[in-house]
């Protein structure tokens, strides 16, 4: 297509576009289509899809906005602050994400949604497109819905069929400010409409519609270009925090050679987790969907026991309700992953939004002395190393993992490379032989003080197992004082010696930077935009970003000392650096958090990083 006007081309290294509207207007796979094609262009992306927190909310009220960021660019590590431009279906979605658009943004609005009741129920008193309001905005004033309707009319007289398209028209403007082409939109069309042909036509010519409409607009008079990413040679694709987590644990059962079971209660946001293992039974992978989150667990603990890599995935409510079987894994001593992608709290809280405030409960929310090793992932893409990590740490040391992502990880989505299985490393497990006349259950490597792994079925490995406390070595119950104290030392020190073989905590600047910035799991890409940022200004400042937390990494004492000043940053109140208090608290530390179930903004953190090196 070529554009009626000579039209002036802008080159940018990022940009970030939000597709906000009513649920139902399709702005999760608006942004989706965008975003992909974005990557199949060669840009790096990163995106976070924002759902309504209720199920049914009202039409055209605030509570029922549905968004989709999307950051583009040469190389990417957060969703981005504020959005670029900003596609607004409704007055409700106008009014709920405007404060989230940089000055000067163009704001694209489908002018037919804002009739008067609409406008009412968003809770404006006047229409906003006529109040001058959005004079700062490049206001695109798009009749969208009557346009769509004109556009299909000799395909379908059907309103409905018309309205469900909306949104495509609305990429079809985004299409032409990014000067894209259609063609591998058109052929995922036709893929996804295999069926019916005619609603992907439908969606083809209303998507031309908007890219018609758009080249039209003299406010649009200048398309913008993104240049492509320097991406390590391989296979690309964009995938998302939780599906990387199920492939992970793919490829750690491929990888051990121990079939693959997950026991789960679906809850948002990691219920993916649940429906894309439930895809690959081809693989070996058995899924059951438990009626609570103890019968998930605990059919997973049962799994273990039998053999398999034994998996649950849950958030924060779920969490609680499974300590008690996590400490009956502890006290088995048999491998397990718990994944927690972590949401808003307490209670049900925000169950559409993101928190690190499950730290606590991984670390100590067990009765008795019940220690786990606990890491945490940092980015969509990575959910897989660390997942594959988690199922690797829990088959070796037999002892339950806790992998923490949360909903801005597991929900966003960025560029993952496809490895070669080939290139991950090999997993071990202690697996007890047949006829073993030296066995004992608890008999430990003395190196590691991980015992072996016992198959029931496996001739000459007949024990005792449960929750009730084991005699050292033989494994049969005792209540014995001195064991009981062995015991639980040998299971504390188990863990801590994973940290042997975990990799060493690196730091990102100089050893002895006046300001050490410290952050963990899913807050790397802001921290680390923020602190590269301030680095390029000359900023003595340095970063370290921790993945690994019980235990804490051999070199954590060294990486703290000679820094003048600490600043630790995470989305709770401070419940990392409570930790650091008590195992490093030779240091001073000071503290930035957030708990509005949003992640970090890279300008918030630089203001308060700046204001930290400016204090005296």
């Amino acid at each position: 297509m070529t554009a009626k006007t000579k039209k002036q081309f802008v080159e940018k290294e990022d940009v970030v576009v939000k597709f906000v509207g009513d649920s139902g207007d399709g702005m999760q796979l608006t942004g989706t289509i965008f975003s992909d094609n974005a990557a199949l262009l060669g840009n790096d992306i990163a995106t976070f899809p924002d759902y309504p927190a209720e199920i049914r909310a009202p039409h055209n009220t605030i509570a029922g906005v549905s968004g989709f960021q999307v950051h583009i660019g040469r190389e990417i590590h957060t969703t981005g602050d504020l959005c670029d431009v900003l596609v607004a279906m409704n007055p409700a979605s106008l009014k709920a994400n405007l404060k989230w658009a940089k000055k000067g943004a163009t704001i694209i609005v489908d002018t037919d949604s804002f009739d008067e009741r609409s406008i009412v129920r968003a809770g404006y008193t006047e229409n906003p497109l006529d109040d001058n309001s959005l004079n700062q905005y490049n206001l695109i004033k798009a009749p969208i819905t009557s346009v769509t309707r004109d556009s299909i009319k000799e395909l379908s007289t059907d309103v409905k069929v018309a309205d469900k398209s909306r949104n495509m028209f609305a990429l079809g403007i985004i299409y032409f400010i990014f000067d894209r082409k259609f063609d591998t939109t058109f052929e995922y069309l036709d893929t996804k409409f295999k069926k019916n042909p005619l609603l992907s036509q439908i969606n083809k010519v209303v998507m031309t519609a908007g890219y018609i409409f758009a080249e039209s607009v003299e406010a649009l008079s200048s398309q913008i270009h993104i240049p492509k990413a320097k991406l390590e040679k391989g296979k690309y694709r964009n995938i998302s925090g939780n599906i990387a987590t199920a492939w992970g644990l793919l490829a750690a059962s491929e990888k051990s050679g121990i079939p693959l079971f997950l026991g789960s209660y679906p809850i948002t946001p990691a219920t993916e987790i649940l429906m894309e293992l439930a895809k690959h039974k081809s693989l070996g992978a058995k899924v059951f969907q438990a009626e609570d989150e103890i019968a998930g667990i605990c059919s997973a603990i049962g799994a273990s026991f039998a053999g398999s890599l034994a998996c649950t995935s849950t958030s924060g409510p779920g969490l609680s309700l499974k300590s008690e079987a996590i400490g009956l894994a502890v006290m088995t001593e048999l491998p397990l992953v718990i994944v927690d992608v972590q949401r808003g709290g307490p209670s049900t809280g925000l169950p559409t939004k993101s928190e690190q405030s499950d730290l606590y409960q991984a670390l100590f929310g067990r009765n008795g002395e019940a220690p786990c090793i606990i890491i945490a992932a940092s980015s969509p893409a990575n959910c897989f190393y660390f997942a594959f990590e988690a199922a690797k740490l829990s088959m070796e040391h037999m002892t339950p993992v806790i992998l923490l992502t949360d909903g801005y990880l597991g929900n966003g989505s960025q560029l993952f490379r496809i490895p070669k299985m080939s290139d991950l490393p090999k997993i071990n497990p202690p697996i007890a032989k047949a006829n073993d006349k030296d066995f004992k259950p608890y008999r430990r490597n003395p190196e590691t003080l991980v015992r072996q792994w016992a198959i029931p079925g496996t001739e000459g490995l007949r024990h005792r197992i449960g929750g009730l406390e084991k005699e050292n070595i033989i494994g049969n119950v005792s209540t014995d004082p001195q064991n009981h104290q062995l015991m639980v030392d040998l299971r504390e020190a188990k863990v801590q010696k994973v940290a042997d073989f975990i990799p060493e905590q690196t730091l990102d600047g100089k050893k002895d930077a006046d300001l050490l910035v410290v952050s963990w799991g899913g807050t790397y890409g802001a921290v680390h935009s923020a602190v590269e940022e301030l680095q390029a200004e000359g900023k003595s400042i340095a970063h370290t970003h921790f993945n690994y937390i019980m235990p804490l990494p051999k070199n954590t004492a060294d990486i703290l000392a000679g820094h003048k000043k600490i600043m630790v940053c995470e989305l709770n109140s401070g419940q990392f650096v409570n930790y650091l208090r008590m195992k490093h608290p030779e240091h001073k530390y000071t503290q930035f958090n957030k708990v509005q179930g949003l992640p970090f903004f890279v300008n918030e953190l630089t203001d308060a990083i700046n204001k930290i090196i400016e204090e005296k």
